[in-house]
């Protein structure tokens, strides 16, 4: 057998190190969790995989063809310490069948390299771990004399790894690191406060991988433009790292709660008003959600409205809990985590935020002024912007971008003279019978003007949910309209 052949792939899901460390009832109870959510995800890949559950792991046997989707969908699933890749093959009884089959599968690996067999074994066997690992290591270097190294027990250039459970063998190809975290479904439910920009998706992020089913919220300042930019980043959080449970994205309309503010709270002060009634509104909506908790992504002194004394001020005019997970993080901190997780492209090419620009705004409120300020505002204003409040399922994103705005498609490149532009932030580019171009959704804004303005583009990418955000928003903010979407092979209405 070569790995030609093999028309399967294990995968050897270890649960994260907190999980097992828990009480009987609580590790069970997250045990199930991570299972659930496994197979809520993975059979939306395929019907074809399996997956069992034990009490100190999951194993996943899934198609070959499929592979790259499920290793990336583990590897972004909150609750895993670590994956292993391995090649399964059953009725293992001896010493003798081990070592023929390993070499068979691994042989390719140690070619001009050193290596080492480590290996574990669950069973009444007649032998102990050692003796596979002398037996493989042996059978195999015999077998391949004069094209391996040599076996190194420090320092080797290959680990060969080999679990054998009673009469299965389990040869591990590959070790990944997980996420780590808690399993989604476990700890409750938050409402993000989404500005779309770095520290609000990275809290969101943190929230997720601590487990905890993450609701979106946000704040309408600036138009359709900033919205479709916080619905795109959001469906990709979603998508990326909790898609094992249905979440919503809930806009509410602003521009008459600012509008109030310029007219009824002093300019030094607008800032925090503003942030106290987020707060609010999110307050009410989330008791209408049955939801305990908010997550903002404010950090200490970062900005104006960001000192202890504002952030005491803003907390005063809630009795929800509100956490902020980046409260005593850095800037490149949160930066490098937003590189991490691919949300930095999104922060970077968000349309500008038009909230309250303060003159001279307070660094250190007053409690009695704070008081003042707010007892002017009219919280009527306030009351009827969350009477408009608009909610969409997350996974639902493409849908409502139809309703916010259709873009028009064009599925046939002949029906007229066009230039195909790949907004895909990977290095491959679509084939068509005319002009194409590869500029990714970030660097869109700044290349789109560099175009001639006399021709027609359509852009382009997989599921159309980009192309047509970014298309909506170009036109919306900048003014283009020679931009199109294209989506192949799909019939419009």
């Amino acid at each position: 057998m070569d790995k030609s052949q093999i028309k399967t792939q294990k995968f050897i899901i270890k649960y994260f190190t907190e999980i097992m460390i828990k009480g009987t009832t609580a590790k069970r109870q997250m045990i199930a969790q991570v299972y659930n959510n496994l197979n809520n995800m993975l059979t939306k890949i395929s019907k074809e995989i399996q997956i069992k559950k034990f009490f100190d792991k999951v194993e996943i046997i899934c198609p070959i063809e499929v592979v790259e989707q499920v290793r990336i969908k583990l590897l972004d699933t909150p609750g895993i310490e670590q994956i292993l890749e391995a090649i399964q093959i059953d009725n293992m009884s001896s010493l003798d069948d081990i070592k023929e089959k390993v070499n068979e599968v691994m042989k390719d690996e140690i070619i001009g390299k050193t290596f080492v067999v480590r290996a574990k074994r669950t069973g009444t066997q007649e032998f102990k771990s050692m003796d596979i690992e002398k037996t493989v290591g042996g059978y195999m270097l015999a077998m391949n004399e004069g094209k391996t190294k040599g076996v190194a027990l420090k320092n080797a250039d290959v680990t060969i790894l080999i679990e054998l459970e009673h009469s299965q063998l389990n040869i591990i190809t590959q070790k990944h690191l997980g996420l780590r975290g808690f399993p989604i479904g476990t700890q409750g439910s938050i409402l993000s406060l989404m500005s779309g920009g770095f520290d609000s998706t990275v809290a969101s992020y943190l929230t997720m991988k601590r487990g905890i089913k993450t609701h979106f919220i946000f704040f309408n300042l600036g138009g359709i433009a900033h919205e479709i930019g916080v619905k795109q980043v959001a469906y990709y959080l979603w998508n990326k790292f909790g898609s094992s449970h249905r979440v919503s994205f809930i806009s509410v309309p602003f521009d008459d709660v600012v509008t109030e503010i310029f007219k009824s709270v002093s300019q030094p002060y607008m800032g925090v008003m503003l942030k106290r009634l987020m707060l609010k509104a999110s307050e009410k909506i989330a008791d209408s959600l049955g939801i305990d908790a908010l997550v903002t992504g404010e950090s200490v002194a970062q900005v104006s409205s960001q000192t202890l004394r504002n952030l005491a001020l803003i907390d005063q005019c809630t009795n929800k809990l509100v956490l902020r997970p980046l409260a005593m993080m850095s800037k490149p901190d949160i930066i490098d985590i937003a590189n991490k997780i691919g949300t930095r492209r999104f922060a970077e090419s968000m349309p500008e935020y038009c909230g309250v620009i303060s003159k001279n705004p307070v660094t250190h409120g007053s409690y009695e002024r704070m008081e003042k300020e707010a007892n002017a505002f009219d919280y009527s204003i306030l009351d009827e912007a969350v009477k408009k409040t608009v909610f969409v399922n997350v996974d639902e994103i493409d849908q409502d971008v139809n309703e916010i705005g259709q873009m028009e498609i064009v599925t046939d490149l002949n029906s007229g003279d066009y230039t195909v532009i790949d907004i895909r932030q990977t290095s491959d580019c679509i084939e068509t019978s005319c002009e194409t171009l590869k500029i990714p959704f970030y660097e869109l804004k700044n290349e789109l003007k560099k175009l001639s303005q006399d021709k027609t583009y359509l852009f382009y990418c997989e599921k159309g949910i980009m192309s047509q955000l970014h298309a909506q928003y170009l036109r919306d903010s900048e003014g283009y309209t020679n931009i199109k979407v294209y989506r192949p092979n799909i019939k419009c209405k």
